[in-house]
């Protein structure tokens, strides 16, 4: 299924025109949201995913994921953010779909060629340098994605926050084939 009212294609080369001609690219999105509403129907349903599944996965602009898994509007909720780390946020997240909207499965996706893999925790330092502060967030670069799919897991099975603890499964996404590998638990 396509979220977008034109293929990714014409998207990117209308967007990236427009800010090549000294346009904002929220100026297009908002035109975008103007087009897509004219033919937007509320579809009725409330914010239960159908399916019961809450994605994690990192926030690359090369993973559809809807698409990539089959899924449809209303199917999951999906959670995005540099690397498809589970933090404090995420399991924030995750508590709310569990236990105030009905999840009861949790997919976590990491990808090949990802971001994280090139930054070091260094990259806090430099910030701090920069602004004169230091964030209060880690970077969680890491240079093993299986490790960290791993580790991902880990912190979902342990936290006493979540319900639904024994359907966690994670993969790592080839951005070269479009397939998911999966990782297996550490023993």
């Amino acid at each position: 299924m396509s979220t977008s009212a034109h293929s990714p294609a014409d998207s990117l080369t209308s967007t990236a025109a427009a800010v090549r001609e000294g346009g904002q690219v929220t100026d297009q999105l908002v035109e975008a949201n103007s087009t897509y509403a004219k033919g937007f129907r509320d579809p009725g349903m409330d914010a239960r995913p159908v399916l019961q599944v809450a994605i994690v996965a990192c926030m690359d602009a090369r993973l559809d994921l809807h698409a990539a898994l089959g899924l449809e509007l209303g199917d999951c909720h999906t959670i995005r953010n540099a690397g498809g780390v589970v933090t404090d946020d995420v399991i924030r997240s995750l508590t709310i779909s569990q236990r105030a909207l009905g999840t009861r499965s949790i997919v976590l996706i990491h990808h090949t060629g990802c971001g994280l893999e090139s930054i070091t925790e260094e990259f806090r330092q430099d910030l701090e340098r920069e602004v004169g502060q230091r964030p209060v967030w880690a970077v969680e670069a890491y240079t093993d994605a299986d490790q960290d799919v791993r580790q991902s897991m880990q912190r979902v099975r342990t936290s006493p926050f979540l319900l639904h603890t024994d359907d966690i499964r994670g993969f790592v996404f080839d951005v070269t084939t479009g397939l998911l590998r999966e990782i297996k638990p550490a023993s």
